[in-house]
């Protein structure tokens, strides 16, 4: 691999973007060995947010930086680091955010992925089968640094090489989760809306405070900023809405809408609908929403729990809120279904 600049870097985000961040810490990825990481540690590069900088902020080391910085090389090679990704999955595009990296960017760099269902060691790095998804290419300093993949193979870990050093804040890989839904029992109930179990949301009318992303995280919101968020709607009969496209089809037969630090701006109510769409174009399209749940009220920071019986069989499922404002997190249990 040498330091030539091989492909384009995507100026605009591009549609991938906006899928699932298969190596973020909130789905569980874990950077597990750097070659170093002398100014800023290794585990930077998968936290929330895109990095911050603080002009007097200094460690014993030198400059504080958000993300992750090797020292200044002077011997032959360069760094590179490996990245267990929280969920398993086809990966579509990268980003190498170089995000306050300025005069220590690296110039170049590429990236390998493998697939390693097992638990590796620091010895195993260089003696397993990775494959090439980014060639040698240049970066940008200060910038996101988008690039397409072209590979339909799924990948555990991906290994991010930086020529010859330097600092990286972000490090995004965006996909597709793949779940071994052979594995999966048809008695096995499962949140089949979870972003780990393949949910994704796939549109909302409004996300001004927060991302529609954040409902099917793992785990319960941190804060006020962990969850979908509206702004305050004016218009008589106002609700705001959001289409969830569950992991697999599936009969969902319990539901918890979560409000969680959600206090002076959670929403009246809420409703549930479904549809049985085979694709998002046509369920953006669709006219066939059906009931899954009729009005109930909601109460400030609380999970609540609701039955659903019968199970209703579906694939996409749209929470509606009125009027307006924050939910944490929505669950949708429930038993996959086989077609």
């Amino acid at each position: 691999m040498g330091f030539e600049k091989v492909t384009e870097i995507l100026k605009e985000p591009p549609l991938f973007s906006s899928m699932t961040d298969l190596a973020s810490e909130r789905l569980g990825g874990k950077v597990l060995f750097a070659t170093d990481d002398f100014f800023a540690e290794k585990e930077n590069l998968i936290k929330p947010g895109r990095g911050v900088f603080v002009p007097d902020k200094f460690t014993d080391h030198g400059k504080w930086m958000d993300g992750w910085e090797t020292r200044r090389k002077r011997s032959q090679g360069h760094d590179w680091v490996v990245i267990k990704l929280g969920a398993q999955g086809i990966i579509e595009g990268l980003d190498i955010d170089t995000n306050f990296f300025l005069g220590n960017h690296p110039p170049f760099a590429s990236v390998q992925a493998g697939f390693f269902p097992n638990d590796l060691t620091n010895d195993d790095w260089d003696n397993l089968s990775w494959e090439d998804i980014l060639p040698s290419s240049s970066l940008d300093p200060g910038s996101h640094n988008y690039f397409a993949c072209q590979s339909n193979t799924v990948f555990t870990h991906v290994r991010l090489h930086i020529y010859p050093d330097g600092g990286v804040a972000r490090f995004r890989i965006f996909g597709t989760v793949s779940k071994r839904w052979d594995l999966v029992s048809d008695n096995d109930v499962l949140d089949l809306a979870s972003v780990l179990n393949g949910g994704k949301a796939i549109a909302c009318n409004d996300m001004f405070f927060s991302t529609m992303d954040n409902l099917i995280m793992p785990g319960r919101g941190i804060n006020m900023g962990d969850g979908w968020e509206t702004k305050r709607n004016r218009n008589p009969d106002n609700h705001d809405w959001v289409i969830i496209r569950l992991g697999h089809k599936g009969a969902i037969e319990k539901v918890v809408v979560d409000t969680a630090h959600f206090k002076g701006n959670y929403p009246d109510r809420f409703n549930l609908e479904f549809t049985n769409d085979s694709n998002d174009n046509d369920c953006l399209k669709s006219t066939l929403w059906r009931t899954m749940m009729p009005e109930q009220k909601l109460s400030a920071h609380t999970e609540h729990y609701f039955i659903i019986s019968p199970p209703v069989t579906c694939t996409y499922v749209r929470l509606n809120i009125f009027p307006d404002g924050g939910v944490s997190r929505l669950r949708l249990f429930g038993k996959k279904i086989n077609d």
